[in-house]
């Protein structure tokens, strides 16, 4: 159980990571592009699905951790 913890910890991390590079190439690429009629800001609603996942992997690495103190 402690090594699901471990792995759920650091693939929240990693989500994490991934999130705010998609984040910021999806900003970039609304603001710089004049084709599009979204407004930048549109972009940060990429990151609710990966805040999401964050939030599952952060409470799964717990409660394997906590099963794992058992």
């Amino acid at each position: 159980m402690k090594t699901l913890s471990i792995v759920f910890g650091v693939l929240a991390v990693l989500l994490s990571d991934v999130m705010c590079a998609a984040v910021a190439y999806s900003y970039c690429a609304l603001q710089w592009n004049p084709a599009t009629s979204f407004p930048p800001y549109a972009a940060f609603l990429l990151a609710i699905p990966y805040a999401v996942g964050i939030a599952v992997c952060a409470a799964l690495a717990l409660i394997f951790r906590w099963r794992a103190k058992r």
